[in-house]
């Protein structure tokens, strides 16, 4: 494969994972505003703890999501000044190659890092998401219960 076919794949692969980030954050935000429409007239009931608790968790993987994305564009910039020291391109590049050397391993040591923190935030993203949602369903059972025990 060519050096630009390889490029596009590594674009498309890298716009998909933007695209899905986006979405669970679409779902958690719009997840959140349903749950305070559906309670907007509700009074304070221990029937609301699953609704409660599902907003938390919508609330934690809204911000899981944000966080993926912070740490995604970090790993980006990493791997660009990575780039730009390997080719000896860099603006504030050694003039040792020892320096230049240890500057690379450094910068793609916290590359590294910035991926794994980008990976572990994009996991919980996901985990609160369907968290939120099997909790949201444990609302709607416990509502649904109370109301037929009171009728």
């Amino acid at each position: 494969m060519s050096e630009d076919g390889i490029r596009e794949l590594w674009l498309q692969h890298r716009a998909g994972e933007d695209k899905y980030t986006y979405f669970l954050l679409a779902i958690t935000a719009s997840a959140i505003a349903f749950a305070v429409q559906k309670t907007s007239d509700a009074t304070f009931s221990w029937t609301l703890a699953p609704l409660g608790l599902a907003v938390l968790a919508w609330g934690g993987s809204f911000y899981c999501g944000c966080k993926n994305l912070i740490w995604v564009q970090t790993a980006l910039m990493a791997n660009y000044n990575f780039l730009q020291l390997r080719s000896g391109v860099h603006p504030q590049q050694p003039d040792h190659p020892a320096l230049s050397e240890a500057a690379m391993r450094g910068t793609h040591a916290a590359m590294n890092s910035n991926v794994d923190r980008a990976q572990s935030y994009a996991l919980s993203q996901f985990r609160l998401a369907i968290i939120g949602a099997i909790l949201f369903l444990a609302w709607h059972v416990v509502e649904i219960y109370a109301r037929t025990i009171a009728a």
